[in-house]
């Protein structure tokens, strides 16, 4: 589960400055960035660093944080001009319940989250938009994501077998792997795809980043 569905990107836009409540005091929210007249915060870029480290990814840079907020946001906005319905609330449940696992027992993923600052509650939110930019990446890209029958030998010659030798394990035939293989490079050319329409889209708005610091 720490793969592909974990390592894209889960990101928020908010309009207007948000206000944090606390006891006996306001503390504003500050913005990192604004892109087409809406802002990203200082805290959906915490929140999205948190929730990184929490899957054992490297912290990433502010400068990472931001532009992988930017890129949710595009996602997000062609996702509902796209009048995309959002993942079913079951589809959800098991994304909880599959990275609840990651960690052994509740008990230690409750642990977890209270280390990283999350609460459940974010914990699904962010899950939630996670799967959203999957379901429109892969609408977007899959028809036009084209894999050669050569690719799938080339992959089974050149990486299947090496890493399978390395571990002194036999290599299966061709045949009984290569749907696998057909998709893994699916979902290669899907991110390849993606990676070049975000870098166009980011070209396209109107976006002004402002400097990061470690708290508002």
């Amino acid at each position: 589960m720490r793969g592909r569905f974990f390592r894209l990107v889960l990101l928020l836009a908010g309009l207007g400055v948000s206000l944090l409540e606390a006891p006996a005091q306001q503390v504003v929210d500050r913005i990192v960035a604004r892109i087409n007249g809406d802002v990203l915060t200082w805290s959906e870029m915490r929140e999205l660093a948190s929730f990184q480290e929490l899957l054992g990814d490297k912290p990433a840079s502010d400068a990472d944080l931001i532009r992988q907020l930017v890129d949710q946001w595009i996602i997000n906005t062609e996702a509902r001009a796209e009048q995309l319905p959002g993942p079913s609330q079951a589809v959800v449940n098991r994304a909880v319940e599959d990275m609840e696992k990651q960690f052994g027992s509740p008990d230690e993923f409750r642990r977890r989250l209270a280390l990283a600052g999350l609460t459940p509650a974010a914990v699904r939110r962010l899950l939630e938009r996670q799967i959203l930019a999957l379901q429109f990446l892969d609408r977007k890209f899959r028809g036009v994501a084209l894999v050669e029958p050569g690719q799938i030998e080339t992959h089974y010659r050149e990486e299947l077998v090496p890493q399978l030798s390395a571990r002194g394990q036999p290599a299966p035939p061709l045949e009984s792997v290569q749907d696998q293989i057909r998709e893994l490079l699916v979902q290669r050319e899907i991110s390849r795809l993606a990676a070049r329409w975000l870098e166009e889209s980011r070209s396209n708005v109107r976006m002004e980043i402002f400097e990061a610091k470690s708290r508002p």
